[in-house]
């Protein structure tokens, strides 16, 4: 058996439709401001391309680059101006900031109702309670991929999320157990980690360790949606060449997989696409109007 491959990009380029025609259907222009701080070359490359996918969604981006002196005051004082700006409706600040720079600070300055990263302490609560809120993103384009695969009712499956971090594992977990799944939060010090992955139907490595997941830990024809990023020597390309790879050993897992996302072009693609949805979201939420029936 070999896994299907659930294709991140064309997910990814169904819901950039989504908010298109649902941007269409709104009575005025959402907007999204961008903030850069310092001169990082790949947070460039992502905020060059955050702005394009804002605009061919038909909605408006503002773009702030700070220089890498900034301090932390000039960043939130940056924030403060968008935060009481009526016309931003969303505000991202592109991680990682500059060394010197508390980036969990400038986060929670971030007003809530325009947290389209949703990673502030009151969007991790309302996740928490159930209530209302602007989702996070990578986590949001999980349980995305894994309805494309399974279908939209996801109620009963035992979901195994490996990792632990604010950032993906726990939020998640939030996600999946609102879908009515059964949810498993792996980490270190969880004891046979191979025996729980084969009792899951949906396995979500969310780590940061290359490869970690093998096909032989996995129940036949469980869905991967792998969220790792990783860069790795391959010395097959050249000297000093490296190649991308998930948390999953795709090789292995496809062989015993009904489904599995492939890195790159799996999870990575729906962060912006679920950032722009976002950006919709707040809009309608803040300036009270209906959400379109196409997101």
């Amino acid at each position: 058996m070999t896994a299907s491959i659930i294709s991140g990009k064309e997910v990814a380029a169904d819901v950039r439709a989504q908010v298109r025609a649902a941007v269409d259907a709104l009575p005025g222009q959402p907007t999204l401001a961008v903030v850069l701080v310092g001169e990082d070359p790949a947070s460039q490359v992502y905020v060059r391309s955050k702005v394009r996918m804002t605009e061919e969604a038909g909605m408006r981006s503002l773009h702030h680059h700070l220089p890498d002196t900034a301090t932390q005051t000039e960043v939130e004082d940056l924030i403060a101006a968008l935060n009481s700006d009526p016309e931003v409706d969303g505000i991202l600040l592109q991680l990682p900031l500059p060394k010197g720079l508390d980036e969990a600070s400038a986060i929670e300055q971030i007003d809530p109702d325009k947290d389209v990263d949703g990673l502030t302490e009151a969007s991790a609560g309302r996740l928490s309670l159930g209530k209302p809120g602007l989702r996070p993103c990578t986590p949001t384009g999980c349980v995305i991929l894994a309805k494309r695969a399974l279908g939209d009712d996801l109620s009963g499956k035992h979901v195994v999320v490996i990792g632990r971090s604010i950032l993906v594992g726990k939020p998640a977990a939030l996600l999946f157990l609102a879908e009515n799944c059964t949810i498993s939060i792996a980490h270190s010090r969880t004891a046979d980690l191979p025996a729980l992955c084969r009792e899951a139907d949906i396995v979500v490595p969310a780590v940061g360790r290359p490869e970690m997941l093998k096909g032989e830990w996995l129940k036949p024809g469980a869905c991967v949606i792998d969220v790792g990023i990783n860069r790795i020597p391959a010395p097959e390309k050249g000297e000093g060449k490296t190649r991308l790879v998930g948390d999953a050993d795709f090789d292995s897992c496809a062989q015993v997989a009904g489904s599995i996302t492939p890195v790159p072009g799996g999870v990575g693609p729906m962060t912006i696409a679920c950032l722009l949805r976002n950006t919709v979201i707040a809009a309608c939420a803040r300036r009270g109007w209906k959400v379109p029936s196409s997101l």
